[in-house]
């Protein structure tokens, strides 16, 4: 609450929709001595009569202003509690930082109705990216109830969730007048080995701000960077990023890809063996090599490797390829296959619902290029790795946590490879990372530069449209894959 006092933040009511024990409501109760009202609400009784006793305790005369109710917050008339006394009003708390997954896996009914609240579109939608932190779905409902008034809230949570919030506000024009992250030590505070803040937005009925100051600590009396917004992507310092704002994409000819994704690594990743193959569930696998590629996994292509440790047996070039020419062309392959099947079936995914048997996602022409420039999507560093094909045999593939550029020779791999990993491009894309994520680089991200414009600025752009436009560059080679 020192933090809020520091900003000024004075309001007339405060609310805790998730108010526990009480904590927030009592340091309310002694930060804001002026404010008319206080209220607190939780699902759990226990926890209710906990906080009244605390109160009683602590506040014994601020009793006439602080009102405690029980509630389940995804049916409260939250409309009704704000329309109780006018504001402004300061929404503070602690929400709960567990995905919409992780309480359905433990089958809470203490959830949000099922929505693509996100609006992810296609494959997005069906692949897990449609997960959310409960938490998100609860402070982009505090702004809603705070639309077009003067208030605030001020909450911990994840940093990741802050920034999540402030894309979708920002997306979505809310007025914000100004935002603030606070970074906490959640390990050593709550036990949790997460990345989290105090997270402080004010909100007007006037046009809001697109920019918030990031600070290292509650104590910090200025900012280390400041987040904002531009062309519907997040910034992570929007001073680098306005120094090479100029290479913003789209790109037209060079797109970035996924790995393969098949969800059953101890059947299709295999290493090899003296006498053969060796399958993650150690079986050893004596199967032929007509299906079986060269793969580099994240944590190769993080570390800097340029040979590969396994093989992976990939059964379609092709999405929905019909995957029974493996039966013809490798019977023992398909005869590995079969007997794994139940494997196969138990994969949750409905990307491969109504698909031919053993069928994997993410594969395509590209997959099979003889060179490819390739980044981890795991680790946190910005490396692009140039990787060519092996002596003999089937060219590269790449596991789904990497991403890669398909390249059709050595001599166009080079010219990328020097691209990507030129000072440029690298300030470019690390005032848009955001290196505290899990997965800290994406397609999304990945796909934001233009490679032209790029090639332009480092006056190499009659190499960008000789690689784009000869008879072997990555257009003419799809034209003519997908011809035969």
């Amino acid at each position: 609450m020192r933090v809020l006092s520091h900003l000024n933040i004075r309001p007339h009511c405060v609310l805790e929709p998730t108010c526990g024990q009480g904590a927030f409501v009592s340091a309310a109760a002694e930060a804001f001595p002026d404010a008319k009202l206080i209220v607190g609400v939780d699902i759990n009784h226990t926890h209710l009569a906990a906080a009244r006793k605390a109160l009683q305790t602590g506040h014994p005369e601020t009793g006439a202003r602080i009102k405690l109710q029980q509630g389940n917050f995804f049916d409260t008339d939250w409309p009704k509690v704000l329309r109780e006394s006018a504001g402004p009003w300061l929404i503070v708390g602690n929400p709960p930082w567990v995905t919409s997954a992780e309480l359905g896996a433990i089958e809470s009914e203490n959830l949000p109705e099922k929505s693509n609240f996100h609006g992810r579109a296609g494959i997005d939608a069906i692949t897990g990216k449609s997960n959310f932190d409960i938490s998100e779905w609860m402070l982009l409902r505090y702004l809603d109830w705070l639309e077009a008034s003067e208030g605030a809230f001020a909450v911990l949570c994840k940093t990741a969730v802050a920034r999540k919030i402030l894309l979708q506000a920002w997306k979505r024009r809310y007025p914000i007048r100004s935002a603030r992250i606070y970074g906490i030590d959640a390990l050593s505070h709550f036990g949790a080995a997460v990345d989290a803040c105090f997270f402080v937005v004010e909100t007007t009925k006037e046009r809001g701000t697109t920019s918030c100051d990031v600070f290292p600590s509650l104590e910090a009396k200025a900012p280390t960077t400041t987040i904002g917004f531009s062309d519907g992507h997040l910034i992570a310092d929007m001073n680098a990023f306005e120094r090479r704002s100029g290479l913003l994409g789209p790109e037209a000819h060079y797109i970035w890809r996924s790995g393969i994704k098949h969800d059953c690594s101890k059947v299709m990743e295999l290493i090899q063996s003296p006498t053969g193959y060796t399958n993650g569930l150690g079986e050893h696998v004596n199967i032929e090599d007509r299906f079986l590629f060269p793969m580099f996994k994240s944590s190769d292509i993080g570390n800097g490797r340029h040979h590969s440790r396994g093989v992976m047996l990939v059964t379609q070039r092709t999405i929905g390829e019909d995957t029974s020419i493996i039966q013809r062309e490798a019977p023992r392959t398909w005869a590995y296959l079969k007997a794994h099947q139940d494997l196969f079936e138990r994969r949750g995914s409905s990307i491969y619902r109504n698909k031919p048997p053993f069928s994997i996602f993410g594969v395509g022409s590209y997959s099979f290029s003889p060179w490819k420039i390739a980044i981890s999507g795991f680790y946190k560093k910005l490396r692009f790795l140039r990787i060519g094909p092996p002596a003999r045999g089937n060219p590269v593939v790449f596991d789904d946590t990497v991403y890669l550029l398909p390249c059709w020779s050595e001599e166009e791999a080079a010219f990328l490879d020097d691209l990507l990993n030129s000072p440029p491009a690298t300030e470019f894309y690390n005032s848009m990372a955001h290196w505290d994520e899990k997965r800290p680089i994406t397609v999304d991200l990945l796909r934001r530069l233009s490679i032209r414009k790029l090639a332009a600025e480092l006056r190499r752009e009659s190499e960008y449209a000789r690689f784009t436009a000869r008879p072997d560059g990555p257009l003419f080679a799809t034209v003519k894959r997908a011809a035969a």
